[in-house]
C-alpha cells in the first residue's frame, strides 16, 4: 500500500508565490510520480478560531480550491476536500480531547503567542503553565480567546490521524503541533493497549527546503507580513510590487558581499529564472555594473510566466460551479471513506459503540 501524505491550508486569503514554490509546486510533482496517496484539504474549521466573516470564509474556501486546481492538483489523482465536509472529524476531535491536557495545550508556542496578541499580555514561551493560565483567565478581555484556539492542536491531530497519514509537510511554526500529534497517538495506543494510530512524520521533499523571501528586504514571504506576490495578481500590480522591492545603493567594490535585501532579490531570481540569467546578473553585481531596475524587471517577467497561467485558470474554475461542486463532492466521499472507518474503530476501542445496534 502507498504511504499517505496529507496537507491542509486555512482559508484566510489568497495563495502567494511562497505557497506555490515552497509546497504546491512540489505537491503537483509528487502527484505526477504516483508514489503516495495524497490528501489536500481546506481547513475551514481551523479558520473559525479567528471568527471570520461567514461570507468571506465561503469565498476564501472557493478561491483556494480553484487555486489548488489551477496550479495542477488533479482530483483524479489526489483527494481534494473541505474539512467541514467530513463530519467524522469534529466527532473524533471531541473523543480525542478526552485524552488531552489543558496544560500541554497552553504550553504550545502558537497558543501563547496568539493569547499575547489578542489580549495584549506578555507571555513568554518559557512561562509556567499556571502563570499563563492566570494571566489569560484574569484578563478582562479573555472571552476573545476561544476554546477552539486552545484546542487547535487536537483538531490538527485529528485531521492527520483520521486519515492515518504517514507524512505531513509542515513548516517550523507547526513542528510543535506535529510532535503533539505523535504524543496523542502514543497516549491513545498506550491507554487502550492497542497499536492503532501510527506516528506521522514531517514530509521531506528531498533537498534543502525552499524559503521564498518577501519584498520588504527581510524574512520570508507571508500574508501577515504584507510582502506577498499573490498567484492571482494582475500583471501591472505584480510588476509594481517587484519594482518597489527593497535594495541598497549598489556595490562599491568587486565581489562585495550582498546586503540582505539584495540577496533576497537574487534568491527570487534563482527560484524563477534560468541559470544563464542568474549568472548574468551575478556577474554584473560582482563587477559593480548591476542595475537593480533591470534585475527587478527580469524577476517580474519570470514570475509572471509562472503565475499568469495559474491566474487565468483560477478565474475559469471559480466561474464553473458544476466542476467545483463535482470535485469537492468526490473529495468528500473519498476522505469520508477512510475517516468513517477510523471513527468506528475508535468508538469501539473506547467502548462507546452502542451495544444495542
Amino acid at each position: 500500500m502507498k504511504k499517505i501524505v496529507l496537507s491542509g491550508i486555512r482559508p484566510t486569503g489568497q495563495l502567494h508565490l511562497g505557497n506555490y514554490l515552497g509546497a504546491l509546486q512540489k505537491f503537483v510533482r509528487m502527484q505526477q510520480e504516483g508514489i503516495y496517496d495524497s490528501f489536500f484539504f481546506i481547513a475551514d474549521l481551523h479558520a473559525l478560531t479567528t471568527q471570520p466573516d461567514p461570507a468571506l470564509l465561503h469565498s476564501n474556501v472557493r478561491h483556494i480550491v480553484a487555486e489548488y486546481l489551477a496550479a495542477g492538483l488533479d482530483p483524479d489523482k489526489s483527494t481534494i476536500f473541505v474539512q467541514s465536509d467530513v463530519p467524522e472529524i469534529p466527532e473524533l476531535y471531541l473523543l480525542l480531547n478526552m485524552h488531552v491536557g489543558i496544560g500541554e495545550l497552553m504550553r504550545t508556542a502558537a497558543f501563547k503567542d496568539k493569547a499575547r496578541k489578542q489580549l495584549g499580555i506578555t507571555v513568554s514561551h518559557d512561562d509556567d503553565d499556571n502563570d499563563v493560565a492566570r494571566e489569560i483567565i484574569g484578563n478582562e478581555s479573555n472571552k476573545r480567546v476561544n476554546a477552539g484556539l486552545l484546542t487547535y492542536p487536537t483538531l490538527m491531530a485529528v485531521d492527520i490521524l483520521i486519515q492515518h497519514a504517514d507524512f505531513v509537510p509542515v513548516g517550523k511554526d507547526q513542528e510543535q503541533h506535529l510532535e503533539l500529534t505523535r504524543r496523542f497517538a502514543r497516549r491513545f495506543n498506550s491507554f487502550y493497549g492497542v497499536d492503532y494510530f501510527k506516528e506521522p512524520q514531517n514530509f521531506n521533499f528531498g533537498g534543502k527546503p525552499v524559503k521564498v523571501p518577501g519584498l520588504d528586504g527581510s524574512g520570508k514571504m507571508g500574508k501577515s507580513e504584507g510582502n506577498c506576490i499573490y498567484l492571482v495578481d494582475e500583471d501591472k500590480a505584480l510588476r509594481k510590487k517587484v519594482m518597489r522591492a527593497v535594495t541598497d545603493a549598489g556595490p562599491t567594490e568587486p565581489n562585495q558581499p550582498m546586503a540582505e535585501p539584495v540577496e533576497n532579490l537574487f534568491t527570487l531570481l534563482r527560484l524563477v529564472s534560468t541559470p544563464d540569467k542568474v549568472e548574468f546578473f551575478t556577474n554584473a553585481y560582482n563587477n559593480c555594473e548591476i542595475r537593480y531596475g533591470d534585475l527587478k524587471k527580469e524577476i517580474a517577467e519570470d514570475i509572471l510566466k509562472i503565475t499568469a497561467p495559474i491566474r487565468e485558470r483560477t478565474k475559469e474554475i471559480e466561474n464553473d460551479e458544476q466542476y467545483l461542486a463535482r470535485v469537492l463532492k468526490q473529495g468528500a466521499e473519498q476522505a469520508r471513506e477512510r475517516a468513517a472507518k477510523t471513527l468506528a474503530d475508535v468508538r469501539g476501542i473506547m467502548g462507546i459503540t452502542p451495544f444495542w445496534k
